[in-house]
């Protein structure tokens, strides 16, 4: 089953168990569908996968930007050495925020919201995974 958006339950976790006083790192594995999954009757011109997550990227990379955040690495995945065989990734991105706090402000943000649509759309599979910065 794919793993899109987090519940309310992998949220709640996440702020829990995140530490409160260091910067985070958040990986993200990244399957695109072929053409993007819109909700039926949605506004949005049909587009491929990748292009319906550079939508959303748009308006996600100035509202990391605006948490004092930045993209530090977005590299295409090409080969999985150590995984399941049936698993595989289009895209890697690691980005760094100031705090926990910092990423779920940006969360909240209603312009951030409204821009998940397209990453919704976009992926067929994802990963989010907080890491402690070093």
């Amino acid at each position: 089953m794919p793993s899109l958006n987090p519940s309310r339950e992998q949220l709640a976790e996440f702020a829990e168990n995140m530490p409160a006083d260091k910067p985070i790192l958040m990986l993200n594995l990244l399957r695109y569908n072929e053409q993007a999954a819109y909700p039926p009757g949605s506004e949005h011109a049909a587009c491929s996968g990748p292009e319906a997550y550079a939508r959303y990227s748009r308006t996600a990379i100035a509202k990391v930007r605006g948490v004092g955040g930045a993209v530090e690495v977005m590299a295409q995945a090409q080969v999985a050495l150590i995984a399941p065989p049936d698993e595989c990734w289009d895209q890697v991105l690691l980005v760094r925020y100031p705090s926990k706090a910092a990423f779920l402000s940006m969360l909240a943000d209603s312009e951030y919201q409204a821009a998940t649509v397209h990453r919704s759309a976009a992926l067929a599979d994802s990963r989010l995974i907080g890491c402690i910065a070093p």
